[in-house]
Order: structure tokens, then C-alpha cells, then sequence
């Protein structure tokens, strides 16, 4: 059978824990339904493999001579000072040799909006044609008010005046999909039509891997002011992981930092 995991309401699911399930072993009975309430980014974003670190950005443009330093060693002022050459002035090939790997779990329309970001990134998400048990949804615990100045985006100045009776509609209309859901998984409809019901801010999974260079492009562009606030606290998390893994490299790419250096 397979491993039923109950995603604790505070954290997502644990990377270490490989499941069972087969496309074989897909369940005809939903026996866990995930909750709809609100998810922080910062539980939903795991490191789960890296390789390479500032070093490995320095030996990478220093090949052209010839030259190499050991990954262990320290960066020194001259190699620190090749790194901010390399980022401030556009030449990025060095920071695509370090590479991470992240699990990440995100609502469906941040995720449609993150999967824009293709080039140097490689994606594997659940699917829910052989997935149908664990299915939660995404609700947001402040509604913002349309924006007067433009054709999108939202104002993030002013409280909606109806936010919780808003917010308790679009709970409510989350679960009723969900317990729809599970009604036709229990009908012994098919996973691939029954996942039709599921809303858009329903929670998916995947396995991301890309380069340091390319994070830092997403992060610019997506933890821009004008990038829709679900998608840049995503932003901010990989802005925070980066900056642990590459303290060096990782402040020349990103633009905020790098103005203020």
C-alpha cells in the first residue's frame, strides 16, 4: 500500500521520507483530505541538495588562466573582488556551474507563475493522475483591494473593509471542491478527470534544480515590488537560502544588495 503521509499543519512534507506508491497502487478511496487554510513559504521550501559554493564560481572564471584554488579554501579580498567584477558587470557563466537543488510546495497560480522561469531550471511535480490522497488548498488570511492605477496587482496599502467574511467565502468554497473531490475518487471516477473540481489554490510539489545564476534571475525578477505578493515571499525564501549557501556571490546578483555594496 501506499505510504498515507498526514501533512502536519505547520510544515510540509518531510523530503527525507520516500513514498511507496506506484501508479499501480493509486487507492480508489480518498482516506486523507488536506486542510484549505493559509501556508507559509518559509515551511514550504527545502534545501534538498547543492553543489558547488563561491569558490567554484572563482575557479570557474579563473580556468581561462589556467588557474585553480581548493574548493575548501577561503575566498580572499582578490577573489572576493573577482566575484563582484563577474556579477556587476553581466558576466554570469561562472555562476551557472554552482547548482541547487529544492522541494518545494506552492499554490497552483504562484506555481503557474514560477514555472515561467524555464531557462537553466529542470522541474518534477506530483501528479495528481496517480496522486489523489493529501489534497489541501490555499486561502490567503488578508484580501487585498483591487488597484486603481493599474490593469493588475493589487493594493497593498489598505485592508479589504469585507476581509474576513471573504476569506471565510473562499474557505468554504475551497473545501466544497475538495470534499466534491473526494466524492467522485469515492464514485471510482478516474484521477485525471475527478482532479478537474480542484481549485486553483490547490497546493502541488516538485523537485526543482537550477543554477545559482539562474535563481538570481528569478529572484530579481519575482522579489520585485511590482511581482504579486504570494509569488514574492517565495522570493524572499530562496532569497535567504541562496544568501546561507553563497555569502559572497550571492549579494553581487541580486539587485537590492548589490546597490547597496
Amino acid at each position: 500500500m501506499q505510504d498515507k503521509r498526514t501533512v502536519e499543519s505547520d510544515q510540509c512534507l518531510d523530503v527525507n521520507k520516500k513514498s511507496k506508491q506506484t501508479e499501480q497502487e493509486v487507492p480508489m478511496v480518498v482516506e486523507e483530505l488536506g486542510e484549505v487554510k493559509f501556508f507559509d513559504a518559509r515551511d514550504c521550501v527545502k534545501l534538498v541538495d547543492k553543489m558547488g559554493g563561491d569558490m567554484t564560481v572563482v575557479n570557474s572564471a579563473r580556468v581561462s588562466f589556467g588557474r585553480e584554488k581548493s574548493l575548501d579554501e577561503d575566498l580572499n579580498a582578490q577573489d572576493v573582488g573577482l566575484v563582484k567584477y563577474l556579477a556587476t558587470h553581466g558576466h554570469i557563466s561562472p555562476f551557472f556551474h554552482p547548482v541547487i537543488q529544492l522541494r518545494i510546495k506552492m499554490p497552483i497560480f504562484v506555481a503557474r507563475q514560477w514555472f515561467k522561469h524555464t531557462i537553466g531550471f529542470a522541474r518534477n511535480e506530483i501528479s495528481r493522475r496517480y496522486v489523489n490522497f493529501n489534497v489541501e488548498s490555499f486561502v490567503p488570511t488578508k484580501i487585498r483591494p483591487a488597484a486603481k492605477n493599474k490593469k493588475q496587482g493589487s493594493n497593498e496599502v489598505d485592508d479589504h473593509p469585507d476581509n474576513e467574511k471573504i476569506v471565510q467565502l473562499m474557505t468554504e468554497i475551497s473545501q466544497k471542491s475538495l470534499d466534491v473531490y473526494k466524492l467522485l475518487i469515492e464514485s471510482n471516477v478516474c484521477s485525471e478527470q475527478a482532479r478537474i473540481i480542484l481549485p486553483q489554490g490547490m497546493m502541488t510539489e516538485f523537485i526543482e534544480t537550477a543554477s545559482l545564476a539562474a535563481y538570481a534571475r528569478l529572484y530579481n525578477l519575482r522579489n520585485d515590488p511590482h511581482a504579486q505578493v504570494e509569488i514574492r515571499a517565495y522570493a524572499v525564501v530562496i532569497g535567504e537560502i541562496m544568501r546561507e549557501i553563497y555569502p559572497v556571490s550571492w549579494p553581487f546578483l541580486v539587485k537590492h544588495e548589490a546597490d547597496s555594496i
